[in-house]
């Protein structure tokens, strides 16, 4: 089964990373919730705690089939200061697995130049961080192994473009219908 590399910083967005999650769950893929700091309780830019299930010094970086970075703050600052989170973001992008953010999270892949020439969605006060990047303005892009996304008001969009990109056309379309999207 895929697995889902969900990365939770203190500050994260929450309905960035739980919206995603629930969509690719749906979908079959094996998502697991991954603590990048302290303990297992992750709270969240608006008080909402999640409970992880794995730190990230239990991630098994051969069973990743995507990578994902919710926004919201100060955990995007955080997620792009952790030297594990940064290493497992180059071992992804060195083996073509498929790397996810939203809102402020594409600021990380911007400064580490992997979204240099590429198609991207970031929330706009975070663009610079994309100076090589192509702002196409759309809520969500995808871009090779890249998708990235806007902000929060897309995170369904968000979770079913990554739906499709691991499971097909087919499987977004059952889960739009199955709860009722449409």
């Amino acid at each position: 089964m895929s697995t889902v590399y969900m990365l939770l910083a203190r500050g994260f967005e929450e309905s960035e990373a739980i919206v995603p999650a629930d969509l690719l769950k749906r979908a079959g893929a094996n998502v697991v919730l991954v603590a990048t700091e302290g303990g297992l309780a992750v709270t969240g830019s608006h008080g909402i705690t999640v409970t992880a299930d794995i730190t990230i010094e239990e991630i098994r970086k051969e069973d990743a089939a995507c990578i994902v970075l919710p926004g919201g703050l100060p955990g995007t600052t955080l997620l792009g200061e952790n030297p594990m989170v940064l290493s497992l973001i180059e071992y992804a992008a060195s083996r073509g697995i498929y790397i996810a953010a939203i809102c402020a999270a594409p600021s990380i892949l911007g400064k580490m130049r992997l979204l240099d020439g590429r198609n991207a969605a970031v929330y706009p006060s975070f663009a610079e961080s994309l100076e090589y990047a192509n702002i196409t303005g759309k809520k969500v892009e995808h871009d090779d192994i890249f998708i990235t996304a806007e902000g929060m008001g897309v995170a369904f969009e968000f979770g079913f473009k990554l739906v499709e990109v691991m499971f097909g056309s087919q499987a977004v379309e059952e889960i739009k219908n199955s709860v009722r999207f449409n």
